[in-house]
Formats: C-alpha cells, sequence, structure tokens
C-alpha cells in the first residue's frame, strides 16, 4: 500500500523492531460492494484481510429491515506502529447500507513508525450509505494519519462522521493530547472527476498548542460529520440544525462547495454529550432523506 507523502510523517519513517510496516498481519484490507434488490439491499462482495474483519452484514435496523448493517472488526484489537489499513466500499444504484465498527479505534502507542488508513468510497445514483465509526482514541505518542477519497454521484447521499477523543482521558492521571500525530483529510469528486471539496485536519500536540481559541480552547473531543447530498435534501437539513451551545456542547454546520452537501462540527468536554449531539443530525438526515427515524441508542452505548 502506497502511504501520500506528507510532511508530517517525515520524522516517522524508521521501523518497528518487530514486524516491519507493512508486513502479513500489519496490511488490512475490506473490500465491500453493496447491491439492490429489490427488497431489501446486501453485501454482494466482500473481501477482507487481516487485521480488518467483516463476518457478515445484519438486518437490526427496524425503521429500515431492508438496510444491511455491518460491523468492521480489528483482529488485532488496536491500530498499532507500521499498520497499513485499506477500507474499499462500493455502493451500487440504489443501494443502502450502514457501515460502523465495533467499538471505538484505539491507537495504541508506538515508538517507531506509523499506523495509515485508506478509506475510497464510491456511491452510484441514489445509494445511501451512513459511515460512521466508532470513536478514534489515540493514545499517548501514536502517529495516526487517515485519508478518506469519497467519489459521489449528484443523487446519492453519504453521512460520514469522525468523532477524536483526546487521548485516554481518564488513563493513568489522564493522557490529553498527548499523542505525536493525528491527521485526517477527506477529499470529494464526481464520477466525471469535478472535484467539490477537500479538508485535512492535523494535531501535531508538541509543535502546535491546542488550548487557543479557535481550536480546542476548553473542550476535549472533537466531531467532524460530512453530509454529501442533493441541494434540496442540504436545505432542509440545515434549516432543522440550531447551531450554538447546546448544553456542554458547541456545533454549527456550513455548505460544502459545489452545492455538494453540508459538514457539521462538535466540540465538547467529554464523549457522551459529543455523541449526542452527532445523533441529532444523524437524526435529521435520516427525517429528510428516508423519512425515517434513527434506531434508540443500544443498551451498550
Amino acid at each position: 500500500m502506497k502511504v501520500p507523502s506528507v510532511p508530517e510523517l517525515d520524522p516517522y519513517q524508521d521501523e518497528p523492531r518487530q514486524a516491519p510496516s507493512g508486513r502479513i498481519g500489519k496490511t488490512g484490507i475490506l473490500e465491500m460492494r453493496f447491491e439492490d434488490r429489490g427488497d431489501r439491499s446486501i453485501l454482494a462482495h466482500l473481501y477482507r484481510k487481516t487485521p480488518l474483519l467483516v463476518q457478515q452484514a445484519l438486518y437490526w435496523d427496524e425503521a429500515l429491515p431492508g438496510m444491511p448493517c455491518v460491523y468492521m472488526i480489528s483482529t488485532s484489537g488496536c491500530v498499532l506502529q507500521g499498520d497499513r489499513l485499506r477500507i474499499d466500499i462500493d455502493m451500487g444504484p440504489g443501494s443502502m447500507a450502514h457501515v460502523t465498527t465495533q467499538s471505538a479505534t484505539k491507537v495504541h502507542e508506538m515508538d517507531a513508525n506509523f499506523a495509515f488508513q485508506q478509506q475510497t468510497v464510491t456511491l452510484a445514483s441514489n445509494s445511501y450509505l451512513e459511515l460512521m465509526p466508532g470513536m478514534t482514541i489515540p493514545h499517548r505518542h501514536a502517529r495516526f494519519v487517515a485519508c478518506t477519497d469519497v467519489t459521489v454521484e449528484p443523487t446519492a447521499t453519504l453521512l460520514f462522521s469522525e468523532i477524536t477523543m483526546p487521548g485516554r482521558k481518564h488513563q493513568r492521571g489522564g493522557e490529553l493530547f498527548e499523542y505525536d500525530v493525528y491527521s485526517t483529510a477527506v477529499t470529494a469528486k464526481r464520477p466525471a472527476g469535478e472535484q467539490l471539496f477537500a479538508e485535512k485536519l492535523l494535531i501535531e500536540p508538541a509543535h502546535r498548542p491546542i488550548r487557543l481559541a479557535g481550536v480546542m480552547r476548553d473542550y476535549d473531543v472533537f466531531a467532524n460529520v460530512v453530509l454529501l447530498t442533493p441541494k434540496e435534501h442540504a436545505d432542509a437539513v440545515l434549516d432543522r440544525i440550531a447551531p450554538g451551545r447546546h448544553d456542554a456542547v458547541i456545533a454549527g454546520a456550513s455548505r460544502l462547495p459545489h452545492d455538494a452537501g453540508l459538514i457539521y462540527k462538535v466540540l465538547g468536554p467529554e464523549s457522551a454529550p459529543v455523541r449526542a449531539q452527532v445523533r441529532k443530525f444523524w437524526a435529521s438526515v435520516r427525517a429528510v432523506v428516508l423519512d425515517e427515524p434513527i434506531p434508540p441508542v443500544p443498551l451498550w452505548g
């Protein structure tokens, strides 16, 4: 797997003393294609390579019984130094799916190299995908870079969320922003190649202050939610969103360029209120695009 050349990775090109980066057991691959079969969508194609795993599609959403729900699993338990992970999701015409993770993504402490994840998402006409993984928790001295590349038809909808913790906040007296690098980039384009938008978030706590106004200030948890959808849907969702302070969090939405959709950001002191605010946005998207509710909070949520 080719890792893009980004300057934040220049200091971390050494190899682990254990298994070298990108070797067997450290190159995880997931390839999934969803197709519409009339009464339901199905996971028509699945390829998996450890340490990434998907077992099967489940149909537990009572509001959308024809929508497959897929859990991405890490067989190693967390992201390790030298890991190279690739996730490809292909949505066929008219298909729908909800893709998440079995738990939070824990990026383990590192003393060499880095971990990299590449996601490629393709949405055909009238398809609908909720790509909503659990929180990312970068441990002390973690180096994690993620890139998500989306190709989306004008009639399709993608709801993609990322929730990032400051570290193991309550571990050993707290690990707040003690990781080395957290870098995540999202780009989107039309099938013909027209670029819709690009955004990159780079956090290097040892080199750039985190607690500034306009960065994190007094907040610890950050959520970034991207909604790619037709303009009429984006307008209707935006009408339902009340920006500003909501209990313990602060949140706001902005329009993406080229009438591509919306981007929604949430800051909060803990994960629970941030996740609750993301759920409110998710509920608005479901109501507008599908005229259905989101599922209740699970007992383990």
